[in-house]
Parts: C-alpha cells; sequence; structure tokens
C-alpha cells in the first residue's frame, strides 16, 4: 500500500512540474521581447488523441495563438505614417543624450485609459510596452525602462493630483503625457485644462524631463463632439509652442488612417468608438518611437531642433 502511495505521489509531481514548464514556455511566448514573429520560437508537443486535449493543453493552445496574432499585427495591415507628412516632435535632448553617452534612460507614459492600454488584447500590446520594444530593437545595448502610468477615466485634473507620486518621483528622462480625451467627453472646459497641463508642464521641466505631450484620438466618439475637440487639440497645440515641448499629433495620425488611408474604425478602433485596438495601439508606438529615435539622430549629428519649431517633414 505504501509503495503504490509513493508511486502515485511521484507521478503526480511530475506531472505538475510539466504542467509548469508548459504553461511558462507558453506564456514567455505571449509576450516576446521583439514583436517580429519570425523570432519567436515554437515548441514540438506530440499531438493529443482526438477529443482528450486537456485544460492545459486548451489554455496554451490560446496563449500561442494570442502572440502569434499579435506577432503578425503590423504585418496584416501596414503602419504607414501620414502622407502628406507629419509635424516634427523636435528634439528630446535628456532623453536623446542619455541613449547616447549609454546611460540608463527612464521614461512615463503619462495618461488615461489609451495609456493604461483599455481595448487591447494583454497588457503586453498596449502601447509603452509596445514603445519600449520599438526603442530596445534600435538601441539593443541600452538600458530602457518604460513605465506605464495610465488610468482610466482622468484627465487634467485627476492627472495633477498624482503627478508627483507616479511621474517626478521615478526621475524620468522623458515623459509622454496623453491628455485631453476625458475633458472632451466631460464637457470640461479647454482654458480651464491648458491651465492645468501647463503646470504639469512647468513642474516636469523643473525636474529635468523632457515631455511630449499626446491630444485626443480622432475617434467617432470624440468626433461626436467635433467643437469641443477642435478647441482642445488647439489649446494643446497653443501650449506646446509657448512651453516649447514636443506634441505627438495623435489625431491628426489617426484622422489620416481613416481619411487618406481608407482604413476603417473598426480596424484601429473597438467596438466602444473610443479606445484603440492592438493595431492602433502598435502603430502608435511605432510612429512616436520614430520621432523619439529621430530625436536621437538628430543629437548625435549635433543638431538641436527646437521643440516648438513644427513645420512639415517627410516622412
Amino acid at each position: 500500500m505504501r509503495r503504490r502511495c509513493a508511486k502515485f505521489v511521484a507521478r503526480s509531481g511530475a506531472a505538475a512540474l510539466v504542467f509548469g514548464v508548459l504553461v511558462s514556455a507558453a506564456f514567455a511566448q505571449a509576450a516576446p521581447t521583439s514583436p517580429d514573429p519570425t523570432s519567436s520560437t515554437e515548441t514540438t508537443q506530440a499531438p493529443a488523441p482526438s477529443g482528450q486535449k486537456g485544460i492545459a493543453g486548451k489554455a496554451i493552445d490560446k496563449v500561442k495563438q494570442a502572440a502569434k496574432q499579435a506577432g503578425d499585427i503590423l504585418t496584416r495591415v501596414p503602419c504607414l505614417p501620414p502622407k502628406g507628412g507629419s509635424k516634427s516632435m523636435g528634439s528630446l535632448p535628456h532623453v536623446a543624450r542619455k541613449l547616447v553617452d549609454g546611460e540608463p534612460v527612464v521614461i512615463v507614459a503619462f495618461g488615461s485609459s489609451s495609456t493604461q492600454g483599455y481595448g487591447s488584447t494583454s497588457p503586453a500590446y498596449n502601447y509603452p510596452n509596445r514603445l519600449a520594444q520599438r526603442l530596445r530593437r534600435q538601441y539593443p545595448t541600452a538600458d530602457i525602462t518604460v513605465i506605464n502610468s495610465g488610468k482610466g477615466g482622468e484627465d487634467a485634473p485627476e492627472m495633477m493630483a498624482r503627478l508627483k507620486s507616479t511621474v517626478l518621483d521615478a526621475k524620468p528622462d522623458l515623459v509622454i503625457w496623453q491628455v485631453g480625451t476625458n475633458a472632451i467627453l466631460r464637457n470640461l472646459d479647454p482654458v480651464e485644462t491648458g491651465k492645468l497641463v501647463d503646470e504639469g508642464i512647468a513642474a516636469i521641466q523643473a525636474a529635468g524631463s523632457d515631455i511630449v505631450l499626446v491630444d485626443p484620438q480622432y475617434v467617432p466618439r470624440v468626433n461626436e463632439r467635433g467643437e469641443s475637440a477642435g478647441k482642445m487639440i488647439a489649446a494643446l497645440g497653443r501650449l506646446a509652442e509657448l512651453r516649447r515641448v514636443g506634441i505627438f499629433p495623435r489625431f491628426e495620425v489617426m484622422k489620416d488612417w481613416h481619411e487618406r488611408q481608407a482604413l476603417p474604425f473598426d480596424s484601429f478602433v473597438t467596438a466602444d468608438g473610443l479606445h484603440m485596438n492592438d493595431w492602433g495601439y502598435a502603430c502608435f508606438a511605432q510612429l512616436l518611437g520614430d520621432d523619439i529615435i529621430r530625436s536621437v539622430g538628430q543629437i548625435k549629428l549635433g543638431v538641436t531642433v527646437p521643440a516648438d519649431v513644427r513645420a512639415y517633414r517627410p516622412m
């Protein structure tokens, strides 16, 4: 009897060990360090008898499929910049010089639900994680940390209340501040929002960080409030010029996807008509990363383009 119990325990332990290894491998594939589908490694397993695949096997298959779908997002629909060019973000001297000098770089993505990643199928596919992947591919030897400080439903009033604890205390080299969408949806005064953002920019600059503003997204829910959206976007643009900070024109970029590149909304927006999907986050991160990489290139060439210069350039 004791021998039978010992054999049963041994077999159970072995089965648990195998299950743990398989699940760990599957999750490692679900969050690859590079979105290039050719870089992932498939593990070959003996097929389970028909109709007898266990819960663990089905879960592993589901994770693998999610990883595969994430890997080829931008191959199914290419991520193209605006056809007519986009405005220059300008130089980001702090983060650029850190990368050039080989020093650790800390980037904080500050914002609401579209920074947090609402609408993505996995946290690995939100824009801050995609941006980190883009920058690490470009600078494989660099120590780059991207902190996601997005919180759904917030706008400038709530963000300012946590600016120190979730942004400044991280001592970032670059802050990417996505703001304004919830202010539009909540009918907040663009002038009052602008005052709060201006206060936040001053605090971030005083801490020695570069800053890039990200304006609202071009999506059905925002477009329903076109007048308010126009005022908010214009206010953020003027503020960026006055404060000499970079701005990523998300509204303009996404409008180009829909109106000039003829992408239907459901190819980059979720069914709620507000949040981006995996493809939208991936393309946004790629284009934002391209601008950051361009800034680093300018520093290497000894060129410093003021952040308030917004001449159109070919992409």
